[in-house]
């Protein structure tokens, strides 16, 4: 007999819902006692508590509290389209201070598939000067050697204007370098509406980073408020002014601190802006905000969301035109995220941030070349960089859904929770009399270390982990070696490039107009170099506002000054210091912890002499001797442990071992184990950065030499 079919199978009939507390229950019972609240719930360093499940009752209040696409608060995107139609504009970076390999390095991405350029200014200009002026004359090149119209020229060489856009990070010096873009354009006669680009005036990013201006910070703002004054009347395509966070990222900021941050500074330029005639939807159309991300990709995504609603909601309170709260967001990678030491890794942290910017809505992405920290980034890692974002962008179609986080409980909830995080720290900043102010106090660096120091804590116990770092290090790792520089002779051609330039006396041409920006594009285009434009702006070599500035962190510098410090010592000595794993046992008791010593001594530049066990601790001890090595670490099992350290450590210590280690926690044998001769023990939540420190001072290494 035939069994007829069932009705067809459906998820509802056949799986009931089930809430929030019928799930909670679930839960607990199965924790067995152990709190909901530690083992599911975890934190972020904003102290946001990021439960392990987001439902309908985790979504923000009201009907539609983010709105549409292209609508205010923008948290879903500031255009209506998103970027479905052209895709993100990729803006790579140019850092290389000789002219000719600068712009091989643009022919070659903007043939790729780059559609804009960056071009970092050397620390030289972007203090108003030229080679051999100044306390900068004799440093390292840190960017490119442009320092007239004409090297700007010969660096945007055969490339068309009209169409890739171009952006300046002139720090200080952003109205002089501002001129000398604005000339270019001139002669190339991409004037008007054929322009696009990015002057980035950020005199407060400069303070922040640089700890001094050129001039004080008024006569700094005054000269923002010109340039984004004749910039919205002449250059349609271009915004005059940036609010560059990623000083105050790079210093180890939360994503809260760095928005509130951000906000400040934009709230102070709105200010200067209007107050020097512009109205306020202009003034907040001239802004850009370059925004870093880091590899926490959910958090990255939130951020940018959360920044498009804080901005719609100051330019709100401002007065100004709903449409005018459309914000312009630019991403890079931020480098506290990235390392030196296996950068090959520097691969994924890229394309994690790059895959949140695309998803979080930013406007212009930078994709950073693997090897940035290393040195200048060669062919193969600037076309990999390009790639990257061309086949998120070509192949994975990221752009083609409008706010594709949308509608994610998760991700809305977060956002809103990193918005009033952010607004608080803006609402303090206003409080303590502004942005400038909260630098000059101390408090904005203060905020930043409490905040930072979590973290760092984490980093070094390794619940951060950094693969390729203080995670799975590769101690063997061949260098990535950067192009070789001779910055002492890339300066002197500079500078003889420039004596061999036509000069004008731009201070000259500046007293005959009150257009001040119109008078220093004229005198760019008609000869005028960087220093003297910026003497005409009343750059006079005096250093202004001073305040100590913020020091970039990277996450992995802890640990990799560890690893230099055994270079150092393996160039010296013929090898590294050498650490002896007593590994105890058969394979299947000594293998997890041998592991895990393994790992944790690699990260601090050790040669970790392993072997496949030992039954007696006679045995041990002999190829203890013959290693070597002066740091012996016992792994096996906790029984095995009971069994062979009180005989094992003694030995050891006997035969030379200046320090006898057990891996794992030792519970209550602690105090046994260490009259027996162990010094110390290492497990999940030690210190690392600490114990490794500690060993290679013992050892010699550290510090390192001359230190």
């Amino acid at each position: 007999m035939n069994t007829p079919l069932t009705d067809e199978f459906t998820i509802q009939d056949d799986f009931p819902p089930v809430d929030y507390e019928q799930w909670r229950q679930v839960v607990e019972e199965s924790l067995r006692g152990a709190p909901f609240e530690k083992k599911l719930v975890t934190h972020t360093y904003e102290g946001i508590d990021v439960q392990p499940v987001y439902s309908r009752r985790d979504a923000p209040a009201g009907r539609d509290p983010f709105g549409f696409p292209g609508l205010p608060p923008f948290v879903r995107g500031a255009q209506p389209l998103g970027a479905t139609a052209t895709g993100w504009d990729l803006r790579q970076e140019y850092t290389h201070p000789d002219i000719r390999a600068a712009n091989e390095a643009i022919l070659e991405d903007v043939g790729g598939g780059a559609t804009s350029v960056l071009l970092r200014l050397d620390a030289t200009a972007r203090n108003g000067q030229v080679p051999g002026e100044g306390a900068t004359a004799n440093a390292d090149c840190d960017g490119v050697l442009a320092f007239s119209v004409d090297d700007l020229d010969a660096v945007m060489d055969g490339v068309d204007l009209s169409t890739t856009g171009v952006a300046l990070d002139a720090g200080a010096a952003f109205a002089p370098a501002a001129a000398m873009l604005a000339g270019l354009w001139q002669r190339r006669g991409v004037d008007g509406d054929g322009p696009a680009g990015a002057f980035l005036a950020d005199p407060l990013g400069a303070l922040a980073r640089n700890g001094q201006l050129p001039l004080p910070i008024d006569s700094m703002l005054d000269l923002l408020v010109d340039l984004a004054r004749w910039t919205a009347g002449s250059l349609p395509r271009v915004t005059a002014v940036g609010v560059d966070t990623t000083a105050y990222h790079d210093a180890g900021a939360t994503a809260a601190q760095d928005l509130g941050f951000a906000m400040g500074t934009a709230v102070a330029y709105l200010r200067a802006m209007c107050d020097g005639g512009l109205d306020i939807d202009t003034a907040a159309r001239q802004i850009l905000f370059r925004i870093g991300l880091g590899t926490h990709h959910f958090l990255a995504i939130a951020k940018l969301r959360a920044a498009r609603r804080l901005w719609s909601r100051v330019v709100e309170a401002s007065g100004g035109s709903p449409a005018a709260g459309g914000m312009q967001i630019h991403t890079r990678t931020s480098n506290r995220a990235l390392t030196q030491r296996d950068p090959y890794v520097n691969l994924l942290r890229n394309t994690v941030a790059a895959f949140a910017a695309g998803i979080g809505g930013a406007d212009v992405v930078t994709s950073v070349p693997f090897d940035a920290m290393v040195g200048l980034p060669d062919t193969f890692s600037r076309r990999v960089a390009r790639n990257t974002v061309l086949v998120l962008r070509e192949e994975a179609h990221l752009h083609r859904v409008i706010d594709p986080a949308g509608g994610s409980w998760f991700l809305d909830r977060l956002t809103e929770q990193l918005a009033e995080k952010a607004w608080e720290t803006l609402q303090e900043l206003e409080r303590r009399g502004g942005i400038l102010a909260a630098l000059e106090s101390g408090w904005v660096a203060a905020q930043i270390d409490a905040g930072y120091a979590p973290r760092a804590k984490d980093i070094a116990r390794r619940k951060v982990g950094i693969t390729g770092v203080s995670e799975f290090p590769d101690i063997s790792e061949k260098p990535v070696a950067p192009p070789p520089l001779d910055p002492a002779a890339l300066r002197a051609a500079a500078a003889a490039r420039l004596a061999a330039q036509r000069t004008a006396d731009a201070a000259g041409e500046l007293a005959a107009t009150d257009d001040r920006l119109a008078s220093l594009v004229q005198a760019a285009a008609s000869g005028a170099n960087l220093a003297e434009l910026a003497r005409a702006c009343g750059f006079e070599g005096s250093a202004y506002n001073l305040i100590p500035p913020l020091e970039p962190r990277s996450f992995a510098e802890p640990f990799e000054e560890l690893r230099d410090a055994s270079d150092a010592w393996q160039a010296a000595h013929g090898r590294r210091p050498r650490v002896f794993l007593a590994n105890m046992g058969p394979i299947a008791q000594h293998s997890a912890r041998a592991m895990y010593a393994k790992n944790f001594f690699e990260a601090g530049g050790f040669e970790v002499i392993g072997n496949d066990g030992f039954g007696a601790a006679e045995s041990a001890t002999a190829a203890f001797s013959e290693s070597g090595a002066r740091i012996a670490v016992i792994c096996s099992s906790d029984p095995l442990y009971q069994e062979f350290v009180p005989a094992l450590a003694p030995q050891l210590k006997a035969a030379g071992a200046r320090s006898v280690i057990v891996a794992g926690a030792p519970g209550e044998n602690a105090e046994p184990w260490q009259a027996a001769g162990v010094d110390r023990f290492i497990f999940i939540k030690c210190d690392v950065l600490a114990t490794l420190r500690e060993l290679l001072q013992e050892e010699g290494v550290w510090p390192p030499h001359g230190d």
